[in-house]
């Protein structure tokens, strides 16, 4: 089983994501995607906040240099688990950051190499033992970001999210607080 869960900042999609995997009857295991920079110490509070709010809840903190990768992590899920992936984001911002200076002098090269290292995900999700909630940030319901890599990371996020919700069972969007099941109440469209 696979369900993705989409929506702005602050909208409730990751506490909506843990109610699913809970409801799921598999064991839930939470899967955080951050790789935190040591010397950003707002990002370090952040983190240290929600492992304090998941409590016991068994977590796996992926990265994306060092080990475990988000494919090594969903690839080692086991029957009878459910593994919430919080978020796409964030993985792929760990990507991105790593090619900030290929995007610098070559744009197109750095989002070819950015959708190479995004287009192993649905393959990887597919061959999963476990079942899994992928969480999402919508992007790019604004403006048009100001910058190389703002714009990659729009593109990208959009492209791998809808490889990913055209693989799910469910898909949900999460506003203010309020789901709606995209599956039921909308119509999947070919890219």
């Amino acid at each position: 089983m696979i369900v993705f869960v989409t929506g702005p900042v602050r909208s409730g999609k990751s506490a909506f994501a843990l109610q699913l995997a809970r409801e799921s009857g598999g064991t839930p295991v939470y899967v955080a995607t951050c790789d935190a920079d040591p010397n950003d110490p707002e990002m370090a509070a952040r983190i240290a906040r929600h492992r304090a709010e998941r409590g016991a809840l068994r977590t796996i903190e992926t990265n994306e240099h060092s080990g475990p990768t988000l494919f090594e992590t969903l690839a080692a899920g086991r029957a009878g688990e459910t593994l919430v992936v919080d978020s796409l984001g964030t993985w792929l911002t760990a990507h991105l950051l790593e090619l900030e200076s290929l995007a610098a002098r070559d744009p197109v090269g750095a989002a070819a190499e950015l959708e190479r290292r995004a287009s192993g995900l649905p393959a990887v999700l597919d061959g999963m033992a476990a079942d899994v909630v992928v969480v999402s940030e919508e992007t790019g319901w604004g403006v048009v970001p100001p910058t190389i890599l703002g714009r990659l990371f729009r593109d990208q996020l959009g492209r791998t999210s809808a490889a990913v919700a055209g693989r799910a069972g469910r898909a949900y969007l999460v506003v203010a607080g309020y789901a709606v099941d995209l599956t039921r109440a909308g119509r999947r469209v070919s890219d």
